[in-house]
């Protein structure tokens, strides 16, 4: 009996592990601001079970750029669940960054119309990342991650809430 009780409580704790090892970040959030353009104005937020909400404020599905889309309302909330593949591939860029090591700000003050991106990541530890990235150029490996970030607001199954 005694060996079958450290049994489970063998595995239990070795459940809880491989659990914790899986889901190192917490939530991973992108957000994409204003240019003197048509760039997209969003923030998507995914969580380790893989659901996500895509916040798109303009510019997010019209194919022409027009000053006027500013008066119109949002596009929306939508929120979905990231295909497995995607949030693998979301895991990976993470990984090959090392993410707690990179700078807190890129870019460069002097060009006045760049649009700025905002990375948080927030860790299973308790600890959090954010950088703030204007142009969005960062080093070859971010901008993989914003272009990864640019196409989930397509190639996602995103039901519209609000």
């Amino acid at each position: 009996m005694k060996y079958l009780i450290m049994l489970f409580a063998s595995v239990f704790m070795l459940s809880c592990a491989t659990q914790k090892s899986q889901h190192k970040y917490s939530t991973v959030e992108y957000k994409a601001g204003a240019c003197f353009g048509s760039c997209p104005i969003f923030t998507i937020t995914i969580n380790p079970d893989r659901t996500a909400i895509f916040e798109a404020e303009h510019f997010n599905f019209s194919k022409t750029f027009s000053k006027g889309e500013f008066d119109k309302p949002r596009e929306g909330t939508f929120t979905g669940i990231i295909k497995e593949s995607d949030y693998q591939k979301l895991i990976q860029l993470l990984d090959g960054l090392k993410v707690k090591s990179l700078n807190e700000k890129y870019g460069n003050r002097n060009v006045t119309d760049m649009a700025t991106c905002y990375l948080t990541v927030k860790f299973a530890d308790g600890t959090t990342k954010q950088l703030e990235d204007y142009g969005k150029k960062g080093s070859e490996k971010l901008v993989e991650l914003y272009r990864f970030f640019e196409d989930l607001r397509h190639n996602q199954d995103w039901k519209k809430v609000e």
